[in-house]
């Protein structure tokens, strides 16, 4: 593999947290949190993806890429596509990693993990996974959970991706951590399909990769960072971030 290019999509029209990326945490916007986490994983080049020149003006002002996507696009990874497309026309970097702008409490060293499966030739996207311990995020929709079988120590290949509490019986439970670490080609493959029957229904998009066939591989982290979606999980991320400050 070649350096990977890590890019964080990132725009401002959140439905239920309006404007997220420039919440303030702790004197500077979540966006650029996540940027510095991204920069300190230490794998490749980071750049941030977005619709809002408000975005690009804060990323910029910290010395950091980011560059101006299309209003249009339908979820991150489109938007990623796009970037790639911008900053890497000639495919330099075969390895594409999408870190969510709302995961400012996400680890470096979780993101340097993200693309350990890309080693396998068979695995076309990486991502990350963690063991449920909260008995309510066992059963909570908002919690999506990877059915996976192991491969190798501390990784797992993804068979199915639900809201629903599975698999059924004893045994973990793991939640999924949205970052993706795509094979070029894979993600270009990715882009290109329809919307699936079960990720329409589920409202999770890596379920299009899977019903068409590509295989994913989840590495195991130790942590689970919560994204910011609301009001408390902005609370909650600057009460974690003061904590480890």
């Amino acid at each position: 593999m070649s350096d990977p290019l890590i890019l964080i999509p990132a725009r401002m029209s959140a439905t239920r947290l309006p404007g997220k990326p420039l919440a303030d945490i702790h004197g500077e916007p979540m966006i650029v949190r996540v940027w510095r986490r991204a920069v300190a994983a230490g794998i490749g080049p980071v750049a941030v993806a977005t619709d809002s020149a408000e975005i690009l003006a804060a990323v910029e002002a910290v010395g950091g890429v980011a560059v101006m996507t299309s209003v249009d696009h339908p979820s991150g990874s489109d938007r990623i596509k796009e970037a790639a497309d911008i900053l890497d026309p000639n495919g330099l970097h075969d390895v594409i990693v999408n870190v969510q702008g709302d995961f400012p409490t996400l680890e470096p060293v979780a993101i340097a993990a993200a693309i350990t499966p890309l080693a396998d030739p068979a695995v076309q996207i990486a991502t990350l996974v963690g063991l449920i311990t909260d008995d309510e995020e066992k059963t909570a929709p908002s919690v999506v959970k990877m059915v996976g079988s192991p491969v190798a120590p501390g990784r797992l290949r993804a068979l199915y991706f639900t809201r629903a509490t599975a698999p059924y019986g004893e045994g973990p439970l793991y939640h999924h951590v949205g970052i993706y670490a795509y094979r070029r080609r894979a993600l270009d493959r990715f882009v290109s399909l329809p919307q699936s029957t079960l990720e329409k229904r589920e409202s999770l998009e890596q379920l299009r990769a899977l019903e068409d066939g590509m295989r994913i591989d989840a590495m195991i982290i130790d942590h689970v960072p919560r994204g910011v979606d609301t009001p408390p999980d902005l609370d909650r991320a600057r009460a974690v971030l003061k904590t480890s400050a």
